[in-house]
């Protein structure tokens, strides 16, 4: 795969993964997070927050993978 086009692809993922992370987060936050205190909110977004970067951690090892030559 040309490397252009690898990150092209990586970018592409990586903006979508937050885009969705963060969308899936605040409906979990406000359909079930509802009757909790603020603590518990700031818990919760302070967890998640930090836990998006393991996949994009996956993301972006995939993109310095580099491609050895055949032979």
């Amino acid at each position: 795969m040309p490397l252009r086009l690898k990150k092209l692809i990586g970018t592409i993922l990586l903006v979508a993964l937050v885009v969705i992370y963060a969308l899936i987060a605040s409906a979990v936050a406000v359909t079930r997070l509802v009757e909790y205190g603020p603590v518990v909110h700031l818990l919760f977004f302070l967890f998640s927050g930090l836990l998006w970067v393991l996949p994009a951690m996956g993301i972006i090892k995939w993109l310095m993978i580099e491609r050895r030559p055949n032979g």
